[in-house]
């Protein structure tokens, strides 16, 4: 008889979260999950001081360290010698959650080639990140998981009504981006699933910063199931569930939290 405990499997006492983009609207309640279950956060941004100043709002729990490390995922060698650096500061990485994003606003009437390819370039330094990871997880001899931030928009279209009249339509870059992050997911975790290492996505629905216009707001509401838009804090527990054994039967999945958006 398993007598593991709900407060055992969702605990990551001792374990060690990277973290990209953490000092965003969604990577800061995200990183505070982490650091309130109990582990060491490396908190990743673009931007040195970004970086400190989103560790500096982690709670430590049972004696737990947290870092801050400059990782821009547009940059290979940057990608490289920010893991690199979460390994030196931390001792080792057990969980990946891959949230960076470098965004274009250009919409699909009139996005250049180059600023698609940008975009684009989120996934390949995601990709390049969770190589290395899993490396370092294999070389090991440990296990570890991949959390991939998607989106509703990696699988549905934007309603062009929400938009009109307001600002530019959701960026195609962007729609393309997310859906190509979801199906990487699964491709991933069907290679890596023997060496321990899984790899999930989570996607969030309508979670729009302050600085949207509300106007805006009251459109995207009308399209939610649920009348209003998300939360920071209501993607812990789906983060939690993912990057804790909890979830250590759960890899090649989607999970998304949207408030019922992509259920119409």
């Amino acid at each position: 008889m398993n007598d593991t405990t709900i407060q055992q499997l969702f605990d990551l006492t001792g374990r060690v979260a990277l973290i990209t983009g953490a000092s965003g609207w969604l990577g800061n309640a995200m990183a505070a999950a982490l650091a309130e279950a109990g582990a060491n956060v490396v908190v990743a941004s673009r931007d040195q001081s970004k970086a400190d100043e989103a560790r500096g709002t982690l709670p430590t729990h049972k004696g737990s360290q947290h870092h801050a490390v400059v990782l821009d995922q547009l940059d290979e060698a940057s990608v490289c010698r920010g893991f690199e650096d979460a390994v030196t500061k931390a001792g080792g990485v057990d969980i990946l959650i891959n949230n960076g994003h470098a965004a274009d606003g250009h919409d699909l009437t009139d996005v250049s080639a180059d600023q698609f390819q940008q975009v684009l370039a989120n996934a390949t330094g995601w990709f390049l990140l969770s190589r290395q990871f899993h490396g370092h997880v294999v070389n090991r001899n440990a296990s570890g998981c991949i959390v991939n931030i998607g989106s509703m928009y990696g699988q549905v279209g934007s309603y062009p009504d929400a938009y009109e009249g307001i600002c530019a339509a959701s960026p195609v870059s962007y729609h393309t981006l997310k859906g190509g992050i979801i199906h990487m997911t699964r491709h991933l975790a069907v290679y890596w699933a023997k060496d321990n290492v899984r790899v999930n996505c989570l996607s969030p629905g309508p979670f729009p910063g302050p600085g949207v216009a509300q106007e805006l707001v009251e459109r995207l509401k009308a399209k939610s199931p649920m009348g209003r838009m998300g939360l920071p804090h209501e993607l812990k527990g789906a983060l939690l569930l993912l990057a804790s054994d909890a979830g250590s039967y759960i890899t090649g999945q989607n999970l998304t939290v949207d408030g019922g958006w992509t259920a119409w």
